[in-house]
């Protein structure tokens, strides 16, 4: 057969746009905050992405939350804080995805972004935090713990109305210098964060979950993108980060922190597990900002209605005195 080098041309002209395809799904821009836990997380993802023969570049931004230090998040606001730079950059096409805590992320996203995967959760308890290991939240002295958590603080001063709070805002390792310099007696703090930056040393105690249930989303983390990010690089991070069982609970707990309008201000709570038989088991509430009063409600459903779970166990709290608790809330924080 003779050689035909205009066919063979042709055949590669046809082969061109798929070859261009693949080569650009594999390089990923991650976007992330700067912080040493948030790099933690973004090079945990982009470690999931090499895996599997995808080449990650992580790029880092400074957000509103990262720059304001020396307010509560209470009154510099919630929404979108520590998300709204990466969020630009999303949609600005400078990054293919965003990284965050998966409790960093609002409830509702814009209609041009969506989440694309949630990683597997790490274990979801508060722990409390010190260089004294005889300190006991339990027992009876004064002790001086620092959090920037409204959910934190209000559910201390339910359970443990004796322990003073100190507002407490910065990364994980300004806390921790703040502790030694003798402002707080001990950090209440998430264990996944603590344990990801090798402070597990410190932990003096791990609390419960029954009394210091998490925030929506605590020990997981989100990756985000635009919805008009190229298919091909959307199938390939989903296969390679998503966590389905992680995925059921996070849809139940967002799904009731929407219908609740919640967000990092408000001390309402959440967590969610998968059952055995497909089930997800989902406990939330809320709880006033002087402690009160707590509301905490638990419901079942099937895995593939995890949503509408989240929407009604947030109704059922609504009529269970919720309304008033949340209503009382938002004034508070409207006067701030």
């Amino acid at each position: 057969m003779a050689f035909d080098p205009i066919g063979l041309l042709s055949f590669w002209a046809y082969l061109w746009p798929f070859k261009t395809v693949s080569i650009l799904s594999q390089h990923i821009r991650i976007g992330t905050r700067g912080s040493a836990l948030a790099l933690w997380q973004a090079h945990y993802v982009a470690d999931l992405l090499t895996g599997g023969g995808l080449a990650p570049e992580i790029i880092t931004f400074e957000t509103k939350g990262d720059k304001i230090l020396d307010k509560s998040l209470a009154k510099i606001g919630s929404k979108g804080v520590f998300t709204a730079e990466l969020e630009h950059a999303l949609r600005a096409g400078e990054v293919d995805i965003a990284v965050h805590s998966a409790k960093d992320l609002q409830s509702e996203l814009p209609e041009d972004l969506e989440i694309l995967a949630f990683t597997e959760r790490e274990e979801v308890n508060d722990v409390l935090v010190s260089l004294n290991h005889s300190l006991s939240i339990t027992d009876g002295k004064p002790w001086v713990i620092g959090t920037s958590s409204t959910r934190r603080t209000a559910t201390l001063r339910h359970y443990y109305p004796h322990l003073q709070r100190v507002d407490m805002r910065g990364n994980l390792q300004t806390r921790m210098r703040k502790m030694q310099e003798g402002q707080c007696d001990a950090l209440l703090l998430a264990f996944a964060g603590v344990h990801r930056m090798g402070y597990d040393e410190h932990i003096v105690a791990r609390l419960s979950i029954e009394q210091f249930t998490p925030p929506v989303g605590q020990g997981s983390v989100a990756v985000e993108s635009a919805r008009s990010l190229n298919d091909d690089k959307r199938h390939l991070i989903r296969d390679l980060i998503n966590h389905p069982r992680t995925e059921y609970c996070l849809l139940a707990e967002r799904g009731y922190l929407r219908r609740l309008q919640g967000g990092c201000s408000v001390p309402v709570f959440a967590l969610a597990t998968l059952l055995d038989e497909g089930t997800v088991q989902l406990t939330g509430g809320v709880v006033s900002l002087d402690g009160s009063r707590i509301i905490r409600e638990t419901m079942q459903a099937p895995a593939d209605e995890a949503t509408q779970l989240g929407y009604r166990l947030a109704d059922a709290v609504i009529d269970a005195g919720g309304y008033e608790i949340l209503k009382e809330i938002r004034q508070n924080l409207s006067a701030l």
